[in-house]
C-alpha cells in the first residue's frame, strides 16, 4: 500500500497540476458524464474538478506501461495539464506574499514558472506509484470570503484506507476556472511555500531565487 507521506506530498501537487480544462473542451470529452454528488452540477467547478481528476486517474493507469518506460513521456503529460488548468502566476503571488508587492509580473512569472517546474521534478514521477484503486468524490462547492472564488471539497478514497480530504481554491481566470492552491487535511500549499521561502526572499531577489529553483539549488518540499 503506498505511505501516506508519499500521497499528502506527491498527489496532491500532480494532480492540482491536471485538474481543470476549459469548460467547452471538458464538455466536448465527457459529454455523457454523469456528477457523482448533487453539488458536482454540469460545467460547475466541482465537476471540472471531478471529472478531469478522473480522467487523468485514468490515463495514468492505462499509460502506466508507457510511462514507466518513458519519464520524458510522462513529464510531458504532466506538464501539458498543469499549464492548462493552474492560475501559476497569482498563485505565485500568493506564496510570495509580501515580497511580491510591487515585483513586476515578470518577475512574479519568473518565481511561478520556476517552482512549478521544480514541483513537477520532484514529485511528477511519484504518480506511478499511486495505489491503481484511487477514487475521488467531490464533498462539497463553496464561495470563498470577498468573491475572491470557490472552495470545491472532495475525498480521495483508498481501498483499505481512510479518505484523504483535498481542497481545491479555484478562481476565474481567462474565462475558465483555474487552481490556485491545494489544501489536504486542511494544510494549505501556498502557505507551506510562503513559509519555506520567506526566507530565502529575505536574503535574495526574486530574480536569484527562481534561478536557483530552476537549477535545483534549492528545493520546493510539499511537507
Amino acid at each position: 500500500m503506498i505511505r501516506m507521506p508519499l500521497i499528502r506530498r506527491a498527489l496532491p501537487l500532480a494532480l492540482a497540476a491536471a485538474l481543470v480544462l476549459p469548460a467547452a473542451a471538458f464538455a466536448q470529452a465527457r459529454p455523457a458524464a454523469a456528477p457523482a454528488a448533487s453539488t458536482a452540477q454540469a460545467g460547475s467547478p466541482s465537476q471540472l474538478v471531478l471529472g478531469n481528476t478522473e480522467r487523468v486517474l485514468k490515463t495514468l493507469e492505462s499509460r502506466r506501461a508507457e510511462f514507466t518506460r518513458d519519464r520524458g513521456a510522462l513529464q510531458t503529460f504532466i506538464n501539458s495539464e498543469f499549464n492548462t488548468m493552474f492560475d501559476r502566476d497569482y498563485a505565485a503571488r500568493q506564496v510570495l506574499g509580501r515580497h511580491g508587492r510591487g515585483a513586476s509580473d515578470a518577475d512574479v512569472k519568473a518565481f511561478g514558472d520556476a517552482l512549478a517546474e521544480n514541483l513537477m521534478r520532484k514529485y511528477g514521477s511519484s504518480l506511478l506509484d499511486f495505489n491503481t484503486q484511487l477514487r475521488v468524490r467531490i464533498k462539497s462547492e463553496a464561495p470563498l470570503p470577498r468573491g475572491l472564488g470557490v472552495r470545491v471539497s472532495s475525498e480521495l478514497l483508498r481501498s483499505g484506507g481512510e479518505p484523504i480530504p483535498v481542497d481545491y481554491l479555484m478562481r476565474q481566470s481567462g474565462g475558465t476556472w483555474k487552481v490556485f492552491d491545494v489544501m489536504v487535511e486542511g494544510v494549505s500549499f501556498v502557505r507551506t511555500f510562503r513559509e519555506q521561502f520567506d526566507t530565502p526572499l529575505q536574503r535574495k531577489s526574486i530574480q536569484e531565487v527562481a534561478r536557483e529553483l530552476r537549477s535545483g539549488q534549492i528545493q520546493a518540499t510539499a511537507e
